[in-house]
């Protein structure tokens, strides 16, 4: 491949055997921060609100399986939505359904085998958490279609990628009321905000094909609305911490992930696809960040 691709076939994936390697790429298993991304939000429910190190632990390796299980499958969904419109995008059309190295057959035996994976993690976990994280499964599916009929499909992306948040502390607690919506929200805003970052690698190519996104409803004036997305995530972290009654300390360890959000405004520049990816990609320590904050708070 030539131009521009965030595909990287090299590494540990390159030592798979060669039959195995399509479906890594396919998986995004070369590329595991989307996976970080949808756990975070359950690991901030479990730093607020576990009842104890062991039960918080247990569910984080249960949450990690499911979470790495689950975002392969809502890639392997999004690319047999998109495996034409891929062809036409210099970053995507690397990708194993768009370049012919995996069938459509093929890809829905993959997906059913990481739907099962799922499912096993999910029935660990208590009822209220198996039956609202069951309640993902639509908007998951509807996604890919979100990015052709609104200029919000950021919007449909936070709405999935935060359902953690909820699950998580439903997981924890078998509860959904003040912290976990609080934690929802913000989750929903702080995606919202890095997944615009992230479409600005594809801005151009989007346009040409009829792709729509945050990215390119905003253009110039994302820091603007990337600034506004990351204030709300902050004070929806301070309300969840406040309705959980978190001490005192939780707020200046709030500051580092505040200022992680705030290099991101500053340092972006729309019209460099990579360092959008590298700000991007930056959000794995936010959501470590926000997570040590909560735990301080516990102390």
């Amino acid at each position: 491949m030539t131009g521009y691709t965030d595909i990287r076939a090299t590494g540990w994936v390159a030592r798979l055997p060669e039959s195995w390697r399509p479906y890594a790429l396919l998986g995004r298993f070369d590329r595991p921060i989307g996976a970080w991304l949808l756990l975070l939000p359950g690991f901030w429910a479990f730093a607020l609100a576990a009842p104890g190190w062991a039960e918080g632990l247990r569910l984080a390796v249960l949450f990690t399986l499911g979470a790495f299980a689950m975002r392969a499958a809502g890639c392997v969904v999004n690319d047999l939505w998109d495996r034409d419109l891929d062809r036409q995008v210099e970053r995507t059309r690397g990708r194993p359904l768009a370049a012919g190295t995996v069938t459509p057959f093929q890809a829905l035996l993959f997906l059913a085998g990481l739907c099962t994976m799922g499912l096993l993690v999910l029935l660990q976990l208590p009822w209220a958490a198996i039956l609202f994280g069951a309640c993902s499964l639509l908007p998951i599916a509807l996604y890919p279609l979100a990015k052709r009929v609104t200029d919000w499909p950021q919007a449909v992306l936070g709405l999935v990628f935060s359902w953690a948040a909820p699950t998580g502390y439903a997981a924890a607690t078998g509860l959904l009321d003040g912290p976990a919506l609080a934690l929802w929200a913000a989750g929903f805003f702080w995606i919202l905000g890095y997944d615009t970052i992230y479409a600005h690698q594809d801005r151009e190519d989007d346009a040409t094909v009829g792709i729509r996104s945050t990215a390119l409803k905003f253009r110039e004036t994302t820091r603007p609305f990337l600034a506004a997305c990351y204030g709300a995530t902050l004070a929806l972290l301070v309300l969840a911490g406040w309705l959980a009654g978190l001490s005192w300390l939780f707020l200046p360890a709030l500051l580092l992930p505040a200022a992680l959000l705030a290099r991101q405004v500053l340092t972006l520049d729309i019209h460099d696809p990579a360092h959008c990816l590298v700000l991007f990609k930056s959000n794995r320590e936010v959501g470590f960040a926000i997570a040590l904050a909560f735990l301080a708070g516990r102390l």
